[in-house]
């Protein structure tokens, strides 16, 4: 009964696939026009492009509701900006340009010709002017420009450099641990021996944009023409930098959309190319490549149009489509090759649909669908990507059914009229299966079909036969088992996060100053900020102060904090001044009336929100150290927002947030796996349930959920092992894994179940003989589709290309080596007419062979209500 309701789901889709494809092929052209003019109406979209484009590194690349930026808020909301500029108090990133300045051979850069450079460029800098003066733009503090700490300690001398001595990391209550890097100290003391870089901050008025914008970059254009000096070399970046290199990635793949295109026509060509000048699929193979380009056409207008934001990972979509939308091309002309030539094109067309129909269904499905699970992601980037290219997905299943169909039908025609591929011109019949450029038409006068390609005939005479012997099999296991074992370890290896200067391009000198910056400014992390949110915190309260202080403590106890600085607190500071004052601070109005006072003498105003009389929320400051990887900051946020809750479990709980401007980029860690998980999950359920409609099998079906899951763990073990971490990124191309495993994995498992040969060898060499070629073809054309994007310069644009290739390589090995073989383990794959079929030959009338499917039929599907 269950295989009842299962082909009671095929057989109508079947039936009706072949009554379209004989209506397609009574009216190519009305099919041909239509998909035509549809693709170029709403690819008039694409005058949008400039306008939805949206690159905006915050908004695509973390949390669309990150903890991060609800914290942002509340800092925003209770310490707004102040006059007086202070990095440590930042919001936001602020607007800034930098300098990492270093030897040249890697030696101490604390020496009298260094710093000659140093204070040089120091002052070229300063120098900029376009149309607004440094000194009129720069962020200012007591009425100054904030100046950089070590020139103001040499007083701008170059000489006092090797006689100044200098403490690290606090010097003279200035910390020095961003600005000096690379240290060596002296033994037992707190003093530099030597360092190996110096950086330099130029901090603007974020109030100034349109000026500021403007000196930036004049500071990238005098940075790029710089001319090194004999002693040293400098890296620079800006606050837009980073922005503004990731909005030229996609400039750098434009041209090698063209490659792709020619590439994807020229393999479809050569792989659907005949020496008959008649049966030769040269137009048809052209013209499935254009049905695609369309298909990106049309979709992508469609979205524009609708106002759906363009995310720059939108831009690697056109190359997977190009490579998927030739894979049910291939499999729709394979079909067709195996139709009689000498009936109606209709008819022919009609049977094509009727067999390709419901395969090419079913993957479409599966990747769409797994696409659309995608949007479940928090990231913007991921759910812009998916909905382009699941959209654009359904539009290469539109056009392969209706243009490219009606491209097959009137191929068909001028094949039926023995007219050459070129020219038109009607040729002599060929007599066997040699053609040329005279003859043409030729075909197998025994089965009244095209000759068989030769990879066919060695997937069918070769490879099938070999592929289900019984040491091979055992050897195929234990292949399987080697892939399986090295997969799950390099799961184990994976790191997660989007490294920031992986957003810029190969080569660009943002990339080369976070290298120094990794090298020479990792001894010191961020210096988090602790909000007190608690509007009702007793300050004065002696119990409550002791509940805050061993809620600092445990905050400084935490591996990553440095335990030798002491913490940022207007609280401790107030305590000492009242102390020193002879005030009493343990009663509210004493407290009260003695604040205001204080924060204005002591430059902790912006570390209290107190207004009405009223302490709305305050701050304070814990310094960092060691973070150097990703795992480090991964780590470090999570401690601190473990201990932040558990500061709120006290006996007088203590409500307080952590944040730093660098967690709106560090939240994508405490989501990537478990929204990867989430979604894989999903769409692997979802994978079955259309696999168990669709396919007449449900055992089968499983053995379909079994590849997705066995490539999916391919793909992240070996990403892992070639060096790509698990980010937005890469999620969208674990999420792709599940559609091309279904692809490869569906097609020969519906082709096993539906084959009438008796035993699983022959079934499994039956669906091998039918889908090898058409899978190799899919697998090099999408191949083909990506291969560019290992030439392309950005980080984004590889890592694409590399997880593509893996889950190609490994969906296309688990098509035609694994699943074939595993699938011969299962004789319940056997459908039951196979076993109400008498055992004897092929019937060689062809009527007697449709008289004994129809027996077949009644006999599988008992259900009087069954179609």
């Amino acid at each position: 009964m269950e295989k009842c309701k299962t082909d009671c789901i095929e057989r109508p889709l079947s039936l009706a696939f072949e009554k379209f494809g004989c209506a397609v092929g009574r009216h190519p052209c009305v099919f041909l026009l239509l998909a035509l003019f549809v693709a170029a109406a709403l690819g008039a979209g694409f005058i949008f492009l400039h306008e939805r484009e949206a690159n905006d590194i915050e908004d695509q690349f973390t949390p669309v509701n990150g903890p991060a930026k609800l914290e942002r808020e509340i800092v925003v909301e209770n310490f707004p900006q102040s006059e007086e500029f202070s990095e440590l108090r930042l919001a936001s990133e602020g607007t800034y340009a930098s300098l990492i300045i270093t030897g040249l051979q890697g030696e101490n850069i604390l020496n009298e010709a260094a710093f000659n450079d140093i204070i040089e460029l120091d002052r070229q800098v300063k120098s900029i002017s376009t149309g607004n003066t440094f000194e009129k733009l720069c962020a200012k503090s007591k009425g100054n420009c904030m100046s950089n700490a070590i020139l103001d300690i040499i007083n701008y001398s170059a000489t006092e450099i090797v006689s100044s001595s200098i403490k690290y990391p606090i010097n003279n209550y200035t910390f020095l641990g961003t600005t000096i890097g690379g240290v060596e100290l002296k033994p037992d003391s707190s003093e530099i021996n030597s360092a190996k870089a110096i950086r330099l901050f130029y901090f603007l008025d974020e109030k100034k944009t349109i000026g500021s914008s403007d000196w930036l970059d004049g500071f990238l254009k005098l940075l790029s023409n710089y001319t090194e000096q004999k002693t040293v070399h400098v890296s620079y970046f800006t606050s837009i930098s980073r922005q503004n290199e990731f909005e030229t990635n996609s400039d750098s793949v434009i041209p090698l959309f063209s490659v792709t295109y020619f590439l994807a026509i020229t393999i479809s060509i050569m792989s659907c190319l005949r020496l008959d000048c008649v049966r030769t699929k040269v137009w048809v193979a052209t013209f499935g490549v254009v049905s695609a380009g369309m298909a990106v056409l049309a979709s992508f207008g469609l979205l524009l149009f609708c106002g759906m934001p363009f995310a720059m990972t939108v831009a690697t979509a056109p190359f997977l489509i190009l490579g998927i939308g030739v894979d049910d091309m291939f499999i729709m002309i394979s079909c067709w090759q195996k139709t009689e030539v000498n009936k109606a094109v209709e008819i022919r067309l009609a049977e094509t649909y009727k067999e390709a129909g419901v395969s090419i269904t079913i993957t479409t499905l599966t990747d769409v669908l797994a696409f659309y699970i995608g949007l479940m992601t928090p990231f913007r980037s991921v759910q812009s990507f998916c909905v382009y290219t699941s959209t654009a997905l359904l539009f290469c299943y539109i056009f392969n059914i209706t243009f490219f169909g009606a491209c097959l039908a009137l191929n068909g025609r001028r094949e039926k009229g023995h007219r050459h591929w070129l020219t038109c011109m009607k040729v002599p019949e060929a007599t066997g299966d040699d053609g040329g450029c005279c003859v043409g038409g030729a075909y197998d006068k025994n089965t009244l079909k095209e000759f068989e390609m030769p990879v066919d005939l060695f997937f069918k005479n070769y490879y099938g036969p070999f592929l289900t012997r019984v040491w091979v099999k055992t050897l195929v296991c234990l292949i399987y088992a080697g892939y399986l074992a090295v997969s799950i370890y390099g799961c184990f290896q994976m790191q997660e996060g989007l490294d920031l200067k992986h957003l810029a391009a190969d080569g660009s000198y943002v990339g080369s100053y976070y290298d120094k910056e990794d090298e020479f400014f990792s001894a010191f992390g961020p210096n988090v900020m602790l909000v007190i949110k608690d509007e009702d915190f007793q300050y004065w309260n002696p119990t409550a102060r002791d509940s805050l202080d061993l809620c600092l403590e445990s905050f400084q106890n935490l591996p990553v904090a440095d335990s030798g600085i002491s913490p940022v607190s207007w609280l401790s500071e107030y305590m000492q001044y009242g102390k020193n004052a002879s005030l009493s601070l343990n009663s509210e109005t004493q407290f009260k009336s003695h604040l205001t006072a204080f924060l204005n003498q002591s430059g902790f105003s912006q570390d209290v929100n107190f207004t009405n009389n009223q302490i709305h929320a305050s701050r304070m400051f814990i310094q960092t150290v060691d973070i150097r990887t990703a795992i480090d900051e991964k780590n470090m946020l999570a401690v601190f927002r473990e201990t932040a809750e558990n500061c709120g479990k006290l006996q007088t709980p203590v409500d307080l947030i952590v944040y730093h401007p660098a967690f709106i980029y560090f939240d994508q860690y405490a989501v990537i796996i478990s929204n990867t998980i989430q979604n894989l999950v999903v769409a692997t359920c979802a994978m079955l349930v259309i696999s168990l409609l669709l396919i007449p099998n449900p055992l089968c079906s499983l053995w379909v959920t079994f590849a997705i899951a066995s490539v999916i763990v391919g793909v992240a073990g070996f990403m892992a092992l070639w060096d790509v971490s698990l980010d937005s990124v890469s999620m969208i191309n674990l999420v792709i894994c599940i559609g091309f495993s279904v692809d490869f994995s569906a097609h020969i498992s519906y082709a096993f179940v539906s084959s009438e040969k008796s035993s699983a060898n022959e079934k499994a060499t039956d669906a091998i003989n039918k889908l090898g070629y058409p899978i190799i073809q899919g697998a090099v054309s999408t191949i083909a589709g990506v291969v560019v994007l290992a030439a392309a310069k950005s980080y984004i644009f590889r890592t694409f290309f590399k997880i593509m290739f893996l889950v190609i390589l490994f969906g296309a090995i688990h098509g035609i080596v694994f699943i074939p073989v595993f699938l011969t383990f299962l004789s319940t794959c056997s459908s039951s007419r196979e076993k109400n079929k008498p055992n004897h030959s092929e019937p060689s009338d062809k009527s007697e062979q449709r008289v004994k499917a129809v027996v077949i039929q009644n006999v599988w599907c008992s259900d009087p209500d069954c179609p």
